[in-house]
């Protein structure tokens, strides 16, 4: 009997190319969290960098723990994890309520630690949420994940720097348009292998392009060291404070609800399912990841929604092809020189390629909900609020403005708060009580029945 496509094993180039395709797409999400924290703390460009390194390398030991796992601990599915953005807020907002900002990271570090393991020990009932996911919401989900990624994409098209005078600038949107036809381009014209790493050729081609423009620095490549090891608790031993401690619990009660959603839909896109038992291992490795990773002074690592997007474009579904990405991550952790050739590329022209991919995760999201038996009104209205919900964050930040800073870590989370709203109406509509309609008689949530306009449809039309 053969493999399934999640266990192949592919030729070691073809390995290669495609993992560093993988880190190529969730880089900037990496970094992003370290570099604001520090920015905020007011680290060193030296402490700041080695900051950025060390996220790095736990993320790679934390994918190694998703995807190829040891005893019941990790998915087996090919999910990249990394420091997740949910914990940026409550991070920042831990730096500005420390006095003395050196022992900021320490704090953030024993927060981390204790909601990792609380985590960990939670898998085992957080996943029998399983059952509280049909179609109908993991579609929904699935769509508010890509539909929810998109706004990072055009952030990234506009430039690096919002308060820079080219942001948002015609080369900018031009580069990031170039990437995208190059990409889209090579994913028509071409076969093969080629076709699969075309969002990597993409990278590779926009870059090159923008160094006439002035838009590529190679400073970072110049000033990395060759080596450097995250060294066990270099900004000293972890902190443990009470209101930090909750704060992070409620970051990892987030993730874990955005990586259940995650491994349902990376399941769907692999035709391999999530049952209970993944889920509850996949949870047990990014809290054991997130547990793991203050250690070598990394943050609260979590699956990554953008390389679903990466895996539904080139369908290439083996967990082998992360779990080499996993060891460029952790080899960019030893080799800060090695990090910074991935941070050359443009802001702009990783905007263009991010559009496809997290689009690409919104269409897997509405052909999961094709199947969601959607000529059922109800199934139409849970679908509708939901995105609706999920789209809030999106459409209006500041909507949660008035909301204790604690509520707003799960209501300016467009996929959490939309999963939510998902899951409960679906509960309300389709498991408590009975309908106040048959099963079969539908109309579309946008006419009036007769038992709710009290009048025939004919006179009600009129």
């Amino acid at each position: 009997m053969a493999d399934h496509p999640v266990d192949e094993k592919l030729p070691a180039l073809k390995m290669a190319t495609t993992g560093l395709q993988h880190v190529a797409a969730m880089y900037a999400g990496v970094v992003a969290p370290p570099l604001i924290v520090g920015a905020a703390i007011g680290l060193t460009a030296t402490d700041l960098t080695f900051l950025t390194g060390a996220c790095l390398f736990t993320a790679g030991l934390a994918t190694f723990l998703q995807t190829l796992g040891i005893w019941k601990i990790g998915a087996r599915l090919p999910f990249v994890n990394g420091v997740t953005f949910a914990g940026v807020a409550p991070m920042t907002a831990i730096v500005a309520s420390t006095e003395d900002k050196s022992d900021a990271l320490p704090i953030i570090f024993g927060a981390v630690i204790v909601a990792g393991l609380l985590g960990f020990l939670a898998a085992p009932v957080f996943c029998k949420a399983i059952r509280f996911f049909p179609p109908v919401v993991t579609g929904t989900v699935i769509t508010l994940i890509g539909i929810s990624l998109l706004p990072v994409a055009f952030g990234w098209a506009q430039g690096p720097d919002p308060t820079a005078h080219d942001y948002g600038s015609v080369t900018n949107l031009g580069l990031a348009a170039v990437t995208l036809l190059i990409v889209l381009l090579l994913r028509r014209f071409t076969t093969g292998f080629v076709k699969q790493i075309a969002v990597l050729l993409g990278l590779v081609i926009g870059t090159l392009i923008a160094i006439p423009f002035g838009a590529t620095d190679f400073g970072p490549v110049a000033d990395a060291a060759v080596i450097g090891f995250p060294t066990p608790f270099h900004f000293g031993a972890p902190q443990f404070q009470l209101a930090a401690i909750i704060s992070m619990c409620v970051v990892m009660v987030v993730s874990m609800t955005e990586s259940t959603a995650d491994m349902l839909a990376l399941g769907e896109i692999v035709d391999r399912p999530a049952d209970e038992r993944t889920i509850a291992a996949g949870l047990r490795a990014d809290t054991l990841g997130s547990a793991i990773s203050p250690l070598f002074n990394g943050f609260m690592c979590s699956a990554f929604a953008q390389n679903i997007g990466l895996v539904a474009m080139t369908k290439i579904r083996s967990r082998y092809v992360v779990a080499a990405g996993g060891g460029f991550l952790v080899l960019m952790g030893l080799c800060p020189m090695a990090a910074s050739l991935i941070a050359v590329v443009p802001r702009p022209v990783l905007g263009g390629a991010g559009v496809v991919l997290f689009g690409s995760v919104a269409a897997s999201g509405i052909q999961t909900l094709v199947r969601a038996a959607l000529d059922k009104d109800n199934n139409v209205l849970i679908v509708a609020v939901s995105l609706a919900v999920g789209i809030i964050p999106i459409t209006a930040p500041e909507f949660y403005h008035a909301f204790p800073e604690t509520a707003r870590i799960v209501l300016d989370s467009g996929i959490s708060t939309g999963c939510v709203a998902a899951v409960l109406l679906n509960l309300v509509f389709n498991h408590l009580g009975r309908s106040g309609r048959d099963a079969h008689d539908v109309t579309h949530p946008m006419e009036a029945g007769e038992e709710l306009a009290g009048v025939p449809k004919a006179s009600a039309a009129s």
